[in-house]
């Protein structure tokens, strides 16, 4: 299948407009990416010919919306090689990986041990630490080398009997770091822990198969795979999910309920009390179905020209110094200019059109670490292309003479 990136990004409307009298170059795709048309068309044919709740409905239109509702979970398992019962919705990463700190940290105990990393996002570090809080469980931290990889050394040397969750990113937000999470989790099934994964800045730039990975849980949200905002995954493998506690109740999770006491659902609906976002479902299945259209390893190769581009120009531009320079990344590029706040080059760039991202990522954290406030943050997505690039060394070029 041959590539054509101009053809791709015609199918993404917002990719035409001008911002502030310049043609917009967007390079936030670590943030949120945009949506082709098929999935913009996808959420409107739901609110015209369908829109009704799931499941309960004796009509054809909850009969519709649940079939559309259905498929896009199954599209979900299809994506990441797991069964539909083991996929939950969510509102996102956020809320996945906090499912998971509730309802299976409800067994962790005074002295146990969650391991996370230097380089989590702070949805991969705040609800463990309340997990710990809870429980009297200790929170480890592996530690960063000097390019932004992990410590694997000294990861290794936190794990041991005590260790009951390892909970790490793929792919690191703040600086596009892709994990060895494979031999991760092997070594953590090793001490007999658990394993979860933060996959949201991993499944838009390569495959994701978890019976492959053998980890078990696995969150990532729409947003950042083409897809709406409001909805996300949590992948939990199947005895673990039967084993937890639900975490919200009410509708739909429920199998019976009386006034002393409630039995509940099968999987997943276990999980899913209350009305769900079923156009946000509905919009995600789309995207995924209109990603797996495309040649995946044509646009992984993309990626990573883009990348290797905007590195190049970067080593060779005075002033500019790269935060993160872990082979492997995916295409992020995170730097600061001497002498210039993060801030001040964003709004600088985004007067010129130039779409990015400033200050500390969500990682507060490993921002500590580096010894620095923050950076900007460039993150190219399948739809840039090299004069993307020429326009953002071109308006850097500008604000080196600003400041």
């Amino acid at each position: 299948m041959s590539l054509d990136i101009a053809a791709l990004r015609g199918q993404f409307p917002i990719l035409s407009q001008s911002v502030r009298g310049k043609p917009l170059v967007y390079l936030d795709n670590g943030a949120t990416t945009q949506k082709p048309e098929a999935v913009i068309q996808a959420i409107d044919a739901y609110y015209r010919e369908c829109n009704s709740n799931v499941h309960r409905g004796a009509h054809y239109l909850s009969d519709e919306a649940t079939a559309r509702f259905e498929n896009a979970r199954q599209s979900v398992a299809d994506f990441i090689n797991a069964s539909r019962e083991e996929i939950i919705w969510t509102r996102g990463t956020t809320e996945s990986i906090n499912l998971v700190a509730s309802c299976y940290g409800a067994s962790l105990k005074a002295g146990d041990e969650v391991v996370i990393s230097t380089l989590e996002h702070h949805s991969n570090i705040v609800p463990w630490q309340m997990a710990c809080e809870r429980s009297g469980a200790i929170l480890k931290v592996i530690p960063l080398q000097a390019d932004g990889s992990l410590d694997l050394a000294a990861y290794r040397a936190l794990l041991n009997e005590r260790t009951r969750i390892v909970a790490v990113t793929q792919v690191s937000n703040a600086l596009g770091t892709v994990n060895p999470v494979t031999e991760m989790i092997r070594d953590a099934k090793a001490v007999g822990a658990v394993t979860l994964l933060d996959g949201a800045q991993a499944v838009s730039h390569f495959g994701v198969d978890v019976r492959a990975l053998d980890c078990d849980f696995y969150a990532f949200s729409g947003h950042k795979l083409f897809g709406p905002t409001g909805i996300g995954v949590l992948y939990g493998r199947k005895a673990l999910l039967e084993a937890m506690p639900p975490w919200l109740g009410g509708g739909e999770m429920i199998e019976t309920v009386s006034f002393e006491r409630s039995t509940w659902n099968r999987l997943p609906y276990k999980f899913e009390a209350g009305t769900p976002n079923i156009a946000g479902a509905v919009g995600l299945g789309a995207a995924i179905d209109w990603l797996q259209a495309q040649d995946r390893t044509a646009l992984a190769a993309h990626e990573a020209a883009l990348l290797r581009d905007a590195t190049t120009r970067a080593e060779a531009f005075a002033g500019m110094r790269l935060i993160g320079t872990a082979p492997g990344k995916v295409a992020v590029m995170s730097f600061l200019l001497d002498g210039a706040h993060p801030h001040d080059v964003g709004q600088l760039l985004d007067q010129q059109g130039v779409a990015v991202r400033t200050g500390h990522h969500c990682t507060m954290p490993l921002m500590d670490c580096l010894g620095i406030p923050g950076t900007v943050r460039a993150s190219f997505s399948i739809y840039n292309d090299s004069s993307d690039i020429e326009r953002l060394f071109t308006a850097l070029e500008k604000v080196k003479s600003f400041l």
